[in-house]
């Protein structure tokens, strides 16, 4: 009789085990399909760049692609290049209407309607990367770029960042100041208003119109970005000079820009996995660039014969001196660019002082025989 007693309790503890595992199950079952339930929010992301530009077209993919697989899905961004949903220039307003929920760019194409925007994308003789990024994350630079843009109904993040660049390709050689009077530039943002005091004349143009505007004689010259990109744009087809460092563009900073209603309908956690995807996207794009721009460029040299040439010091020094005086013009005709420009001088003192002892010192320092 005791065994049998025993044989029945462990029997009664399989049924009940069994039972247990089997709702066990089911549970698991059950909260798969919640997790199957959950909503799907799709985006679109509108860009300035052609279809797969390196660091920057790229760029945007990747962020998109990194965005939704922290989200585990949740936020799927569709990618469009300059052209395919919006025109290039035009990235601005249709993220500010809704037409997008996200633009990715260069805060310096909307200098006609946020004069004060050129500030955010790159100052000529400002900051480096490094001193931007550290600009905008402790020196009161975000707060101001929030700012201006809030009136637009859009937020503002940065994006990445091509350091510094070159000083562009011209069809003739510079050896002086004088080489730059009538010359036609694509060049946007402050930049090319500094070109205007030196006797050049600036020219706005989206990425896919440079290496026909160069090529046909539309224009004399242009900056793009550096011997990664440059390459890529094949310019060295349309002109053979190739002139630094970029004065005009020592640190350009790409930006996300994100429809304010659609960012805030996010719930709180997406809104944490953007943020730290573009913050992600920004170390990632100057990583690329510093790694591969030295190998593009002896590919320009060697290869296809690229005439690597300095500017000169005088012309440096001139283009230096309208600079300084083009940005103090820039400030006084506009409240808000008044106040990011003081913020961008009281930031850039310091640092570049700091600088003269940490960062160029040693670079001096590992130069020398």
């Amino acid at each position: 009789m005791n065994k049998i007693k025993i044989w029945a309790k462990v029997a009664l503890v399989g049924v009940i085990t069994a039972t247990l595992v089997a709702c066990g199950g089911s549970e698991e079952k059950e909260t798969a399909k919640v997790e199957q339930k959950v909503d799907v929010i799709h985006w679109k992301m509108v860009t300035t760049w052609p279809k797969n530009t390196p660091g920057m077209g790229t760029g945007a993919q990747a962020l998109a692609d990194n965005i939704k697989e922290m989200s585990n899905g949740r936020l799927d961004i569709k990618v469009y290049a300059a052209g395919e949903l919006v025109p290039a220039l035009e990235v601005f307003d249709a993220v500010s209407r809704g037409t997008a929920q996200m633009g990715h760019g260069t805060a310096y194409y909307w200098k006609g309607k946020v004069p004060a925007a050129q500030f955010f994308s790159t100052v000529p003789f400002g900051f480096n990367a490094q001193e931007f990024n550290a600009w905008i994350a402790y020196g009161g630079g975000l707060q101001l770029w929030e700012e201006i843009y809030a009136p637009f109904n859009l937020i503002p993040m940065v994006a990445g960042n091509a350091g510094v660049q070159m000083g562009g390709w011209f069809n003739k050689e510079i050896n002086s100041l004088a080489d730059f009077q009538g010359l036609k530039m694509r060049m946007p943002g402050l930049g090319g208003e500094v070109l205007k005091k030196v006797g050049a004349s600036p020219i706005t143009l989206p990425a896919s119109e440079v290496f026909t505007a160069l090529q046909t004689g539309t224009i004399d010259a242009t900056e793009w970005v550096g011997p990664y990109n440059d390459l890529a744009f094949g310019l060295y087809k349309a002109a053979k000079y190739y002139y630094y460092p970029g004065w005009h563009e020592p640190g350009s900073a790409v930006e996300a820009i994100f429809n304010k209603d659609a960012f805030e309908a996010l719930p709180k956690d997406l809104k944490a996995i953007v943020r730290s995807a573009v913050q992600q996207a920004n170390l990632d794009m100057i990583n690329e660039f510093t790694a591969l721009n030295n190998a593009a460029l002896q590919t320009l040299v060697n290869e296809h014969h690229v005439i690597l040439k300095p500017f000169p010091r005088d012309l440096l020094e001139a283009l230096k001196k309208a600079s300084t005086e083009t940005l103090e013009e820039v400030a006084a005709n506009d409240p808000e660019s008044q106040k990011v420009y003081d913020s961008f001088k009281s930031f850039l003192a310091p640092v570049s002082e700091w600088h003269d002892i940490s960062e160029r010192a040693y670079i001096n320092a590992r130069a020398d025989d």
